[in-house]
């Protein structure tokens, strides 16, 4: 039998995830039966994903979701032979007995000189959901300009290379000066951090003084308030509830909230040019929030503008995965695709890894070595 770490999700998080959320637990394997594998982690991912979906997907005690690229050390199934690897959905577990339904086998002619880790990242889920979103919801061309928001993590910095292969203009933010300078090295137009310019309005303006064409949303992210410093009709703008009582407008509350500072999207949605287009797949920024986020509310701008904004997830175009894994695979070979890696080493900091993630601590895509 074979000794299996697993860790579980001890309490449903309440906030921000706490070591105390996690428990680490060791199990013996049984053998593997007829039709079934025995895998052994090589590299598993850490997503923010798996902060929102361990709500309803989730019952305390489970293992905790996620995927990893395994190494099949004993095979009862012909279709997964002794030595060859898989991406599997195997959660936060060292090693599992399963009978392969769920198994995607690494891509054929998988260079030897590259890590199998990039399956998780680049050339895996995460760079299909840059090449998806490019290609099926915004439909980006040649010639125009895409604005990405958490642009130095596992998939703003593929979307950024991926627009680029397809001669775009493109602006990334970042929420550090390590961050920038990488996508610079990227080859990023524009990139600012957005956690120090004195008006992030002003910095997309500058950037792209033209406005975007396309809008790749990542993390919905919420600016922290600023004080005002001016009165309107001789009455202080003390707070939020004050702000709201003294506009007599929807144009001025917008451009006021935006000055007292609000959502990334809803600064970015003022700068985009009539029927532009935005692509959200993810909200890091609300995923540890306690009570839900509310406003402000864009409706009347994507109305004038006529703008279209779809939310997906890469899993729509499972049928096309062969295909455009193979394209990601031949930008990588040809050096249009670069991928950086954040790489924690050691099975037990499984838990450390996943909520640094959630504090913006990783370049590129955040993977575990077991």
């Amino acid at each position: 039998m074979v000794r299996a770490k697993t860790w579980i999700l001890a309490k449903h998080f309440d906030g921000f995830p706490k070591d105390s959320d996690f428990e680490l637990k060791v199990e013996e394997l049984p053998a593997p039966r007829d039709g079934e594998v025995l895998l052994e982690a090589l590299f598993l991912s850490v997503d923010p994903y798996m902060r929102p979906f361990s709500k309803f997907r989730m019952n305390e005690g489970d293992v905790m979701i996620g995927s990893q690229v395994a190494k099949v050390i004993q095979s009862k199934n012909p279709a997964f032979p002794v030595g060859s690897h898989v991406v599997g959905r195997c959660g936060w577990r060292s090693h599992t007995v399963c009978d392969g339904k769920d198994l995607v086998p690494i891509m054929p002619g998988w260079p030897q000189d590259v890590s199998l880790s990039l399956a998780l990242g680049a050339i895996g889920m995460p760079g299909l959901t840059a090449l998806y979103g490019i290609e099926e919801v915004l439909g980006l061309q040649k010639g125009e300009t895409l604005l990405v928001n958490a642009a130095a993590g596992a998939v703003g910095s593929v979307v950024g290379q991926l627009a680029k292969i397809k001669g775009c203009k493109v602006v990334g933010s970042a929420g550090s000066d390590a961050k920038v300078a990488f996508l610079k090295e990227l080859g990023f137009d524009e990139a600012f951090n957005y956690k120090t310019v004195g008006s992030l309005e002003e910095a997309l303006k500058k950037a792209s003084p033209d406005g975007y064409d396309c809008f790749f949303e990542n993390v919905m992210v919420y600016l922290r308030a600023r004080k005002v410093s001016y009165c309107l009709c001789s009455v202080c703008l003390a707070n939020v509830s004050n702000l709201l009582a003294t506009c007599s407008s929807l144009n001025w509350f917008l451009f006021l909230f935006i000055k007292v500072g609000g959502p990334f999207s809803s600064v970015a949605i003022q700068q985009m040019k009539n029927f532009g287009r935005i692509a959200v797949c993810g909200s890091i920024s609300t995923y540890n929030d306690t009570t839900p986020q509310t406003g402000p509310f864009p409706h009347l701008t994507m109305i004038l503008k006529q703008l279209k904004m779809e939310g997906f997830m890469q899993s729509r175009w499972e049928h096309k995965h062969p295909e455009s894994l193979k394209r990601l695979m031949g930008w990588f070979k040809e050096g249009k695709l670069q991928c950086r890696e954040h790489i924690t080493r050691g099975f037990e900091k499984m838990p450390a890894a996943f909520m640094g993630i959630l504090q913006g601590e990783n370049i590129g895509k955040a993977v575990v070595a077991a």
